[in-house]
């Protein structure tokens, strides 16, 4: 199978805490740690431990931080093709509670790549799918090549102006800031995936059809929340470019989630390309 993410990358400073302090308070950090993460990068190395293999077009700050950034990727598995920009390295804090919620404070621009950076976007072409979090028009256009293209409703400009058509789009039941509105996409996606997080979600076809999905239950006791919806984006997208039902898609990407969750950061615990074959022979899928 053949995949690859079009998006960001950040790099991100955890702490763990009993709980966010309040303003004026100090609270001591139990575990501290940084990595390369963002979610374009988290549903790369997801699909990369799915696939095999996945192939990530990003945009990366020409400092210290960006150079690691792509290093620690690739060995996680990621084939990385970063252009370089002036800007620093996109950053970002995030505190991880008892309750295993993130809190995340960002710092810097968001870097996406373009489709006129000097990226092979040509090797898009048939991909299997292609999962996008950030890029211009033309970056979405290039995307738009694969047999399919899933992308999250955080790159809603470029997506609209693009004016291509999305196999799924991933957005939020929740989230005021990532909610799809009908007619914010022309044309309008095939499949809109509504997540909820603890609370599953729900998905509405262009064809009408319509269901709700319950969250899948966690394989462990849950430690860091951060990573579990990129890595659901992520296992959709694997499921859709293995040819499954948009259920089937949809109830893997769960698991992904699921696992994720139980995991000190995004990439302790994910759901491995043995472990999704089990479910899609238990499901009844091909």
């Amino acid at each position: 199978m053949r995949v690859a993410v079009v998006g960001h990358a950040e790099w991100i400073e955890f702490a763990r805490v009993e709980r966010v302090p309040a303003p004026g308070e100090i609270v001591e950090a139990r575990d501290a740690w940084q990595v390369a993460a963002g979610g374009g990068a988290v549903a790369a190395v997801q699909l990369a431990r799915l696939a095999g293999e996945c192939l990530f077009l990003t945009a990366l700050g020409d400092d210290p931080l960006g150079h690691t950034a792509k290093r620690e990727l690739e060995a996680l598995g990621v084939r990385v093709e970063a252009v370089w920009r002036s800007e620093p390295q996109r950053r970002a804090f995030v505190y991880v509670d008892a309750n295993a919620e993130r809190t995340i404070t960002l710092m810097g621009e968001r870097l996406a790549p373009r489709g006129d950076d000097p990226l092979p976007w040509s090797d898009l072409d048939g991909m299997d799918a292609v999962y996008l979090t950030a890029g211009d028009a033309g970056a979405v256009r290039a995307a738009r090549a694969a047999r399919k293209l899933v992308a999250t409703i955080r790159a809603r400009e470029p997506l609209a102006e693009a004016g291509v058509e999305l196999d799924a789009l991933v957005s939020s039941a929740r989230d005021a800031g990532e909610r799809y509105r009908p007619g914010d996409l022309d044309p309008p996606p095939l499949l809109l995936v509504r997540t909820a997080g603890a609370a599953g979600g729900s998905f509405i076809a262009r064809d009408g059809r319509s269901t709700k999905w319950a969250a899948a239950p966690l394989p462990g006791e849950p430690v860091d929340v951060y990573g579990a919806g990129d890595s659901f984006a992520g296992g959709l997208t694997y499921g859709l470019a293995d040819g499954r039902s948009a259920e089937d898609a949809l109830l893997l990407g769960a698991r992904c989630g699921a696992v994720c969750v139980t995991g000190r950061g995004p990439y302790e615990r994910q759901l491995g390309r043995g472990a999704a074959d089990i479910a899609s022979r238990r499901s009844g899928s091909s």
